[in-house]
């Protein structure tokens, strides 16, 4: 059953980064544009993000097993559709199904987890969940590039959305098997009203930071802004409304009044949007501007993913007394080490160890940030807002992404003058625009790591208190 459950997680994780590095192949292949390429890579992460804590109600009311089968399902398909894609309008439309498919299945898997195992058994199954939510990051990175490299049958970049297809129908044959059915319990309801205004709220603001640059930022571009942060603001009303009147808000406000949540959320929204960034900018250049292949590009990533995952895995070793001051610390290496990529990749050409330097201390630095800050921000939440604290942690991780791949890659195809393909003018150019973007993201860092220092405070005075 664990397995069962873990392929899930695994599969799901995978898409988020499988694509990174086959993204210039994608773009020349279907003659697609920089927005097209950024919708490809957010499209997933945004209904993924948008309906993750719709997809955990989804279990409560029709019951773990079905709805996990059901996401499964939706996953599988649209995983082949988006291999066969012919033009980039269906593979995105194809990808923002496959992120809603995700966030119906991924909830379940924990919730499973939690309900069927019991003492020890838990605590392995929750240690081997998280093995592979580290081993799916740099799995994703390093399988893209050897599928892109690969060329399988002459399907170039198809392979790392159709590998899919058999883990997916395995997937569906053996939850029925080794999953045991449960009852759905309905304890929480949905909040139609609220989903329905969150996802065109928080599409306003995301597609035209993505088409603003290729459009050349018209009217309507500020005009659909505008309307994103209203709607946000009506969004706030209506779940106040709903939570007066005992219903069950998509956003529960309430746990935003934990004195560790504001700071948490704001630190890890700085951390996530450089993530997302960081890793689009990077695979872009070094593919369209430096002439790597996908394989070569996925190891550049490896060092980071590899770091990454051990430094989050292990981090509770470190002595108890040092554990508020791990989120600020992290984050001032990663503010270091964008620096260092900037510096690294500064004349277009530099692959020396001042770059590998840099990609392992961003790797210590996430690491060093990610667990921590979720751990803390969830410190002083009463037990009975916890699940709703959670979902809005979770929603943050992956919104922060989506805002980064918007942002940071319109500042990177802002900044990046198109020449022949990879040539020294074209490898210089698009250096410029990935050091510009790096020091952004050592910015936006540095910010996070501001709010990480007032989460370490609150942290502290609930360990004194």
């Amino acid at each position: 059953m664990l397995a069962v459950l873990l392929l899930g997680q695994f599969m799901a994780l995978l898409d988020v980064t499988i694509v990174n590095v086959a993204v210039p192949t994608i773009g020349a292949d279907l003659h697609a544009s920089g927005a097209s390429l950024q919708l490809v890579v957010g499209g997933y992460t945004v209904t993924y993000a948008m309906l993750l804590i719709t997809g955990a109600r989804l279990g409560d009311l029709y019951g773990r097993r079905r709805m996990y089968l059901w996401g499964a399902g939706v996953f599988t398909v649209t995983s082949l559709v988006c291999g066969i894609a012919p033009d980039s309008v269906l593979l995105i439309g194809a990808r923002l199904v496959q992120g809603a498919g995700a966030a119906v299945m991924v909830p379940q898997i924990i919730s499973v987890i939690q309900m069927r195992f019991e003492g020890a058994a838990r605590a392995t199954a929750l240690s081997a969940y998280g093995v592979v939510l580290s081993v799916g990051a740099l799995a994703g990175l390093v399988l893209g590039g050897v599928l892109v490299n690969a060329d399988l049958l002459g399907a170039s970049w198809r392979p790392v959305f159709l590998v899919n297809v058999p883990l997916g129908a395995l997937l569906m044959a053996l939850i029925p098997r080794l999953v045991p059915a449960d009852a759905p319990r309905g304890t929480r309801r949905l909040d139609a009203a609220g989903l329905a205004i969150a996802v065109p709220a928080v599409s306003l603001v995301v597609f035209p930071l993505v088409l603003g640059h290729e459009t050349g930022w018209p009217a309507w571009t500020y005009l659909c802004v505008a309307a994103g942060v209203a709607l946000a603001g009506i969004f706030v009303l209506v779940e106040r409304n709903v939570a007066a009147g005992g219903g069950d808000p998509l956003l529960d406000l309430a746990v935003l009044r934990a004195p560790a949540i504001a700071p948490g959320i704001s630190a890890l929204t700085c951390m996530q949007i450089a993530y997302g960034g960081f890793m689009f900018t990077l695979a872009i250049h070094l593919q369209s501007g430096l002439g790597d292949g996908a394989l070569r590009a996925g190891s550049t990533f490896a060092p980071v993913a590899a770091v990454f995952g051990l430094v989050g895995f292990y981090w509770r070793r470190l002595p108890q007394r040092l554990h508020h001051l791990l989120s600020p610390a992290g984050l001032v290496l990663c503010v270091l080490a964008y620096l260092g990529i900037a510096a690294g990749f500064h004349d277009g050409t530099q692959d020396g160890p001042l770059l590998w330097a840099a990609l392992v201390v961003c790797g210590i630095g996430m690491g060093l940030t990610l667990s921590p800050l979720l751990a803390q921000s969830l410190l002083r939440v009463p037990p009975a807002k916890a699940a709703d604290a959670s979902g809005v942690l979770t929603t943050t991780m992956q919104l922060g992404q989506v805002i980064g791949v918007a942002a940071f890659g319109t500042l990177y195809f802002s900044l990046a003058t198109p020449f022949p393909p990879h040539s020294l003018a074209q490898a210089h150019s698009s250096a410029h625009a990935m050091s510009s973007a790096a020091v952004c993201m050592a910015v936006l860092s540095a910010v996070g790591a501001l709010f990480a220092i007032a989460l370490s405070r609150n942290v502290r005075r609930a360990g004194m208190g």
